[in-house]
């Protein structure tokens, strides 16, 4: 039986609210660790309901104020949850060189960025995209070919190219001391020796189709992961 939280303008199933058990419970895990480590003996919320708090308003972009109501505790001690959890995600996130750690020379990932839409005014022109028509920040992606995605990079704004993004953070330099393969989209052509692009000419032999053809299908977990990605509201 599913447990339930309702109270006030929202309705969560205490379980799951949408998103991922196994990612709850990680969460829920972190934050007891932190508090052993703090050895707090005293909480209005347990862990794997501080987890759940945290990821409903990353994932649904609802105000404290409602969560707070829907779980029963003060807009306050929300704010302190909230606070609390990022720095614990903040301190576990790798960095570049530790989300590739254990690849190398024979592996390949997936490299490539996407815009995340923003609610900005028209004044905002640094965060103006003129490909899209919209406001939005840059992030670019590392995913695994299994779909995994172990690195996002900070969030950028301007008008530069993805490869020059790539080199910004690093993510060339690291793949080509690692003789990693990185397969890319074309506007990472020229980004490195490790970095293999499709081939772009109007008469293309079979085997350049062919070879696109096999690179489009190796890149495609990358669109799944920016599909989960922008399904969090909280970047808006």
């Amino acid at each position: 039986m599913v447990r339930r939280v309702s109270l006030g303008p929202i309705f969560l199933p205490r379980s799951t609210s949408g998103l991922p058990h196994e990612l709850v419970e990680h969460v829920s895990w972190l934050v007891y660790v932190r508090r052993c480590e703090r050895r707090s003996r005293w909480w209005n919320l347990g862990c794997f309901c501080q987890a759940l708090f945290m990821l409903v308003h990353l994932c649904k972009s609802e105000t404290l104020p409602v969560l707070a109501a829907g779980f029963g505790v003060s807009t306050a001690t929300a704010w302190r949850y909230v606070e609390e959890t990022l720095d614990v995600l903040a301190a576990w996130t790798p960095g570049l060189r530790e989300a590739l750690t254990g690849l190398g020379e024979g592996d390949h990932v997936i490299v490539d960025g996407t815009l995340i839409s923003i609610d900005r005014i028209a004044t905002d022109e640094s965060y103006y995209s003129l490909k899209h028509r919209k406001h939005g920040m840059n992030v670019q992606v590392i995913v695994c070919p299994d779909g995994t995605p172990p690195w996002f990079s900070p969030c950028g704004t301007g008008p530069h190219p993805r490869s020059d993004r790539g080199r910004a953070h690093g993510i060339v330099q690291t793949c080509l001391t690692r003789q990693i393969l990185v397969l890319a989209s074309r506007v990472y052509q020229g980004a490195g020796a490790t970095f293999r692009t499709p081939y772009y000419h109007r008469e293309q032999p079979e085997h350049y189709q062919q070879f696109n053809r096999d690179h489009a299908r190796l890149r495609a977990p990358d669109e799944r992961v920016f599909a989960r990605l922008k399904s969090w509201r909280i970047l808006r």
